[in-house]
């Protein structure tokens, strides 16, 4: 692929020669080309992942960069959600994922209503709405599933869909100008990425029916008084605040991190105490003879040595 500048000179060449009243036309398409060309070399990635350096060593951000529909998600987004939740299971070195927008006032739009009209400009049908449903719920799913603690840092809209992915976090900080809600039901149709099962979880059912129902939106700090949000902070702090959380999390035993994650999650999911207790008991047991145990016990004996001072 030409760079950027290379493609300016064509263009500029193309446009500035004297051709021939014929051969205009010709022109003036190459010149469009490569001026939709440029456009598309200008886009920035909607899903960019990245690592951030020492001391935050550890630490993944994964950041959605839509701007021109506030991150809506199509299929090219959820392909390439996928891709990234594929690099942080495979990177070993990964402790948190810190899940946010580049876009000012909006976390996520939700589904992108593009995809339900196809090329041929018809809607697309039952089965093919499905299929894009089906694939969303499947994405969010294995990111629920990845074995590091996950953030959402919500400053704006998170709306449907993109309320869905943060519910897929284990962790949701929101600026105070945040806004969440799943408006499905609006459109005759119900969230259908996982709305239904994890709001209940994190909230209650009665009142997950109710933001269902009728779906309304709450601002932040109603969000954290319902759980639904760990902490509402003012207006573009959001970020430095999931920030400072993840460093926390780094301190302390990675895989007693993970195996308290999978503690949770899989207790949660079994219907009574004594086997939930089962799950605790299994992943506990895991941990007792890991390198990262006796290295936190080590640390630990060392500051509780008495201090000689001679006297």
């Amino acid at each position: 692929m030409r760079s950027p500048r290379g493609l300016i000179a064509i263009s500029g060449y193309l446009a500035g020669r004297h051709a021939p009243a014929a051969s205009q036309s010709i022109t003036s398409h190459h010149s469009l080309f490569f001026a939709r060309a440029l456009q598309i070399l200008a886009q920035p990635e909607p899903v960019r992942l990245q690592k951030l350096a020492a001391p935050d060593s550890g630490i993944l951000e994964l950041r959605l960069e839509r701007p021109e529909v506030k991150n809506a998600i199509n299929w090219d987004v959820m392909g390439r959600l996928r891709s990234a939740i594929q690099k942080i299971q495979a990177d070993a070195t990964a402790k948190v994922v810190l899940v946010a927008s580049s876009v000012p006032g909006a976390f996520c739009a939700g589904a992108d209503l593009k995809v339900w009209i196809c090329s041929e400009r018809r809607l697309m049908s039952s089965s093919e709405v499905g299929e894009y449903a089906g694939s969303l719920r499947s994405t969010f799913s294995s990111f629920e599933a990845l074995p590091i603690p996950t953030i959402a840092v919500i400053e704006g809209a998170a709306l449907g869909g993109g309320l869905e992915l943060a519910l897929s976090c284990d962790l949701r900080i929101c600026g105070e100008n945040a806004e969440l809600g799943l408006p499905e039901t609006g459109l005759a149709i119900i969230p259908g990425a996982g709305g239904t099962q994890r709001l209940p979880r994190i909230v209650g059912v009665s009142r997950a029916k109710e933001l269902i129902f009728t779906g309304r939106r709450c601002d932040a700090a109603e969000a954290v008084r319902m759980g639904l949000a760990n902490y509402c902070v003012p207006a573009g702090e959001a970020y430095q605040k999931a920030l400072d959380i993840a460093r926390e999390i780094t301190q302390k035993g990675p895989l007693g991190i993970r195996m308290a994650k999978k503690a949770i999650n899989q207790g949660m999911e079994v219907s009574d105490m004594p086997s939930a207790l089962a799950v605790e008991g299994e992943c506990y047991e895991q941990l007792l003879h890991t390198q990262d145990r006796l290295e936190a016990l080590a640390a630990f004996a060392e500051k509780r040595k008495p201090v000689y001072t001679g006297k």
